[in-house]
This record gives structure tokens, sequence and C-alpha cells, in this order.
């Protein structure tokens, strides 16, 4: 049985930051690594290489009508000015739509919020010399918040790259009310690749040992957060349940998998899947944890399946006594790709009340949460685990249905979902 005591016991111990493939998320690697072989199973690491930038020069300064400097970072993997800088007119794009009627070579873009990747495609067309990118909110402290550090992920920087700096909302309202008509942008950052690691270990079926079960969590965080919600929560979800099924043999083979770098673009599982693809003819189904454990908020499972298995889950819910929001859809967590893989996947999630814990961000700490708000995801995590690898006969069609295909599709970038752009 679970025990939401040891499970935050555990929480305790990774609640520190772990940025994918720094040494910091081996530190934690290793210590569920140490963690399962307590109880005399083997586990073991994964290695797969993930980009990396170290940035050694960032810099932001406002030259015409005025003259200042603001605090920035860089947005990483977006390649160097000069040394000396590049210096141009600053234009402020207030919808991507709007770029496509204007004149944007040589200059640089302020844009609201992060540069996502439908937004990438249509600026870099326009041929900008840099860009602004902005975070938080108008209304932070200084003092209390943090600087947005993000990489451009591999299918934005494939189509080129664009020198990009990230700055603060408040930063970003006090350009465009001062009228900043030109500024100078230096970055200089030496891009490579460094090892990400997944944490592995195996509990072999009693009965239909052919059959295998992933159970999925990602173990990083973002730069400057602890974590301890976004997903150090997930991690000691999933090792509750490896506890229980090394106590109670499973009839179906289960594989466990801590998935490193997953903030990065859910890089820990798109690797697995990968190296285990011959394998992968013999998953029946992921189970997936992503934040869990915290005090104000709601359970929600959203499956890539049929349609039968968001039932079967919000059955089982009743059935226990525990209210769960199960829906189809595409979760962004690493249960996507085993189920761009073919393979059925579920996302648990406690989903944070509005005004409850935040991610992302220095407040992702543990005062939000506590070791009974682990106890309606456990059990209700555990009691759908139960049924699904003791069945007797596997209850979860193994398919993908055609309308989660299509999301799928344009989660993974392949197809443009239509209508219109949207906001920044």
């Amino acid at each position: 049985m679970y025990n939401t005591k040891r499970a935050f016991s555990l929480l305790e111990k990774i609640s520190f930051v772990r940025t994918g493939g720094s040494l910091e998320e081996l530190k934690a690697a290793n210590i569920l690594k140490e963690e399962i072989e307590k109880t005399g199973t083997k586990a073991w690491l994964e290695e797969f290489p993930v980009d990396h930038s170290e940035v050694k020069l960032v810099k932001f300064e406002v030259t015409e009508p005025y003259q200042k400097e603001y605090e920035c970072v860089a947005v990483k993997m977006t390649g160097n000015t000069p040394i000396e800088g590049i210096e141009a007119e600053v234009v402020y794009v207030q919808d991507v739509d709007e770029c496509l009627s204007r004149n944007l070579e040589g200059k640089i873009v302020l844009i609201n919020g992060r540069m996502i990747h439908k937004h990438y495609k249509k600026i870099i067309e326009k041929k900008p010399a840099a860009f602004i990118s902005f975070a938080g909110s108008v209304y932070d402290e200084l003092d209390k918040s943090d600087l947005d550090v993000y990489p451009l992920r591999e299918k934005q920087y494939e189509m080129g790259k664009i020198p990009g700096i990230g700055v603060r909302a408040i930063v970003a309202q006090d350009l465009v009310l001062n009228h900043a008509s030109k500024a100078r942008i230096t970055l200089i950052q030496e891009e490579g690749k460094r090892n990400s690691r997944n944490v592995v270990c195996e509990i072999k079926g009693t009965t239909y040992p052919e059959e295998i079960i992933a159970i999925t969590a990602h173990y990083d965080s973002v730069p400057f957060s602890n974590g301890a919600y976004d997903n150090a929560s997930g991690s000691v979800g999933i090792m509750e349940l490896f506890h229980h099924f090394n106590e109670n043999k499973p009839a179906r083979t289960l594989r466990f998998v801590w998935c490193g770098s997953e903030e990065m673009g859910l890089l820990g599982s798109r690797a697995y899947v990968a190296a285990h693809e011959e394998e992968l003819k013999n998953y029946v189904y992921n189970l997936n944890i992503d934040m869990i454990g915290v005090i104000l908020g709601k359970e929600i499972a959203c499956s890539t399946a049929d349609n039968s298995l968001v039932s079967y889950i919000d059955y089982v819910g009743k059935e226990v006594g525990i209210s769960v929001a199960s829906y189809q859809g595409v979760y962004s967590s690493d249960s996507t790709p085993f189920a761009d893989k073919g393979i059925p996947a579920t996302s648990f999630c406690r989903a944070a009340a509005q005004g409850g814990a935040q991610i992302h961000s220095r407040k992702d700490v543990l005062d939000h949460m506590s070791h009974e708000a682990f106890d309606p995801s456990l059990k209700l995590i555990t009691a759908v685990a139960d049924r699904l690898v003791n069945a007797h006969t596997f209850p979860v069609n193994r398919n993908i249905p055609d309308n989660m295909k299509l999301e799928l599709d344009y989660y993974n970038l392949r197809k443009e979902r239509p209508g219109p752009s949207g906001r920044f």
C-alpha cells in the first residue's frame, strides 16, 4: 500500500533546482536510484544527450530616445551577436499576423510573451536582427520575481537562429510606454551538448510478463524553481507505486521510468521510446503522473486513448470515492511520446486551484503541499493501476483514435492547428 508520509519524506529530499543535464539533475537521479535499490531491486541510468548553451555575456541597452540598461537573460540556443552587439530599431509586434505586413528586416522585434513555435516560424521569415520576449506580470516586484530562462527548441532553431533575450513584463511595458526606438543587444553563448538521464527499473510480471506497462514521471525542474509540485511530486508518486507493486507482485511487467529533461521538451520520454523502439510492441499502456500532493486542487486524468478508458477511470473514481475529471486529450508531459508511438496513455494530476500553488517559479516549494494531500491522488491512481495491471484480459484498446492522432500531430508540430494565430 502507498505511504503518504514516506512520499513526503522523499519529496523533501529532491525538492531543489535540477535542470535537465545539470549536476543537480544527476544528484536527484542518484537519490531516486538509491531509494529503489534499498529494496534489493536493480535500477539503472539511461543517458541521452541534450542541447545546452553556456551564456558568456548578455546585455540590453536602449540607446534612443533615452539611454538605459535593463536586466535581461539570454534565450538559449539562439546563437550570437557580434562581440560589439547589434544596434537596431526596436519594433513592438503586438500580434504575429501583424508582422506579415511589416518590414522587420534588420530590426529588433519585441513580442508579447515567449517566442513559441508558430510565431517564430512567421517572424524568422521577416529576417529580424534580434528579438525580445517577456514573462511574468506588470504587477511583479523585481526582488520577488525571476527572469524567465528558457531555450529555443530544436523545431525552432532548425529553421535558423535569431539572437534573443528575455526581460520582465514590467520592463517590456516600460519600453513601450517610453517609446524606445533603438537598442543594442549583446549575446555571446557557447552551444553544445551535455548528458541527461532517465532512471529505470523493472518488476517482472507473474502471469503476463510479455505485456509491459510503463509508469512514468519526470524529475527535472525549470531554472530557479525547486520544482516540489512540478514534478518532484509525480516522481515520489510513482515511487509509491513501485513500493506497492514490489510488495504485491504484478501480473504484468512494470517498467518504471523517471524521465529527465521533460521541461526541455519531453526529452527524457522521447529518448526512452527511441531507445526501446523494438520492444514497444509489447507495451500495452503508459501511466504518467505529473504534479500531485498540492493542498488546494482537484484530481484530473487526461487519456490519449479510446474514450472507454476515460469512462473506466471515472468509474474507478466513483468506486473508491475520489472525484476525478477524466477526459480525452493530449497532456503536455511524458505520456505524449508513448501515445505518439501508439501506446494508450493517461496522465494523472492533482491540478492546483486558481490562486493555489504555482509552477515554473520560485514559488513552487513545499509550503503548499502536505503528505495528506497525496492521499486522494495515490488512492485513485493505485486503484486504477491495480485493476489494469492485474486484469485477466487487459481492458484498454491498444489503439489511438483518429481524433487523438490529429491532436498528436498538432502537438508535435507535424500539422498546424487551423484558426487564428492568437496572442503571443
